[in-house]
């Protein structure tokens, strides 16, 4: 614990100054636990936008919300500026008709990259400054990956930084049983190639390898392009991917076809929980209860961070289940490249106050305030990992610290008719054993094709 007096003062000061936020509001006192309360303090030393007021607004409603407010609370106590935050779930819809009638909020919380590419392609959003993507570049793990991401091409066509990239989900994760595997004997792998070996070995002593579920409502199909994504990192360049998910590249490119052949190896005959057609049809909200059962039904599953709210209830992760890295090959220089998913926060109406905000995400403690409580990733290298309240959550975090390499969820990256339609269904059809991987990949890039694009 850090405790110093004097800037417990200073701090009490501002919110004083602030006349808006007071120490109860806090969720923390300031100046106790681990928190880097000295990047508050310099942070609050240096702004003050004493009866300024910025809107927020973004997709994060009930929990989340409640969650963002207390990391808004900190910036208010520390500069006397007012943050009003409205959550929508049709945040998308709502940013597109707010900008188009110039009443856009000061900032929009982007969950996908496409909508905000389009904004700022039509001039509705504020580029940042280079400082700030020399910052990010600097601060963050695989940094360079992070600037590239929130990078667009605005109204001139020039590209330049339109976003600051928070809040982080990883999708780069298998989950399995500890008590499973410590009775079948078998090891954590470290490399792709072992990922494979354990699926074989598994295989031979007459379990099942793999839970695998794709049914998903009108979205079925989408953890089967979780798994292509992954395999494209870990089979070719970074740059390949991009190029992959712009059409820079045709989708039935041999090196799109391989991995869907990759992933075909996993839903082998013998590999996959009752089956191929199991697999396609199964919601994937249900697939993963087939690690828990007596034996096992399963060994490994393929899912991002937010899997285990759908465990049966009671599970203890860390105890009960546990992750590990969907690991790369050993061979290459690919490095460890990470999938998933994020926020990024984009200036819709510029203000000092609402860059002063930005300026405040680069502080470590609004990250670590969100970290403290749940749900929340960071891949800012100086927030302090000792305020995670467990230790999956840690472990969950240094994934994303070590990645060589950030990629966004490529179907997101897409056209909402190829990532959101072509690519699902298709997915689905190759699970399911009716089509083979260059038929798969033929039909999507035909349907890319008919878009002109």
């Amino acid at each position: 614990m850090r405790f110093k007096t004097a800037l417990v003062a200073g701090a009490a000061v501002s919110a004083l100054a602030s006349g808006m936020v007071q120490a109860q509001d806090l969720k923390y006192p300031v100046g106790e636990g681990d928190f880097n309360w000295d990047s508050y303090q310099a942070y609050a030393d240096a702004h003050d936008y004493s009866g300024e007021t910025i809107s927020i607004t973004g997709p994060w409603t009930g929990a989340d919300n409640e969650l963002f407010s207390s990391v808004i609370a900190y910036f208010e106590a520390a500069t006397g500026a007012t943050v009003n935050y409205s959550g929508s779930e049709s945040f998308e819809n709502d940013i597109v008709v707010s900008t188009q009638a110039n009443s856009a909020p000061n900032i929009a919380v982007f969950p996908q990259p496409g909508l905000l590419a389009d904004l700022a392609a039509r001039g509705k959003v504020t580029p940042l400054s280079d400082e700030t993507a020399a910052w990010i570049t600097e601060n963050y793990a695989a940094g360079q990956s992070w600037a590239d991401l929130a990078s667009f091409a605005g109204e001139d066509g020039e590209t330049k930084l339109y976003a600051f990239p928070y809040k982080i989900d990883v999708k780069s994760l298998v989950w399995y049983s500890p008590e499973q595997f410590e009775e079948a004997g078998y090891d954590v792998p470290e490399t792709y190639e072992d990922l494979k070996a354990l699926t074989e070995q598994i295989e031979a002593d007459g379990g099942t390898p793999w839970c695998i579920g794709l049914g998903s409502g009108a979205a079925t199909g989408w953890p089967a392009t979780d798994w292509i994504e992954d395999i494209m990192l870990r089979t070719v360049e970074p740059a390949v991917y991009d190029e992959w998910t712009t059409h820079g590249i045709p989708f039935n490119d041999e090196r799109v076809v391989n991995a869907i052949n990759e992933f075909g190896y996993f839903l082998q005959d013998g590999r996959v929980n009752a089956g191929r057609e199991a697999a396609a049809n199964t919601d994937f909200r249900d697939s993963p209860a087939g690690l828990f059962s007596f034996p096992p039904e399963c060994y490994l599953h393929k899912q991002a961070t937010f899997i285990p709210t759908f465990f049966p209830e009671g599970t203890v992760v860390g105890e009960d289940a546990d992750f590990f890295y969907f690991p790369a090959p050993a061979e290459g220089d690919l490095g460890k490249p990470v999938l998933g998913g994020g926020t990024m926060f984009a200036v819709t109406a510029d203000s000092e106050a609402t860059q002063g905000f930005l300026q405040f995400l680069q502080t470590p403690l609004a990250h670590e305030i969100w970290m403290s409580q749940s749900g929340f990733l960071s891949p800012l290298k100086s927030a302090n990992a000792d305020v995670f309240p467990s230790d999956s959550q840690r472990n969950m975090n240094n994934i994303l610290t070590n990645a060589t390499t950030f990629r966004f969820d490529g179907s997101d990256l897409m056209p909402g008719e190829i990532g959101a339609g072509a690519f699902w269904s298709e997915m689905v059809a190759f699970t399911t054993g009716s089509q083979d991987a260059q038929t798969t990949a033929d039909n999507v890039e035909a349907r890319w094709a008919e878009m002109g694009k």
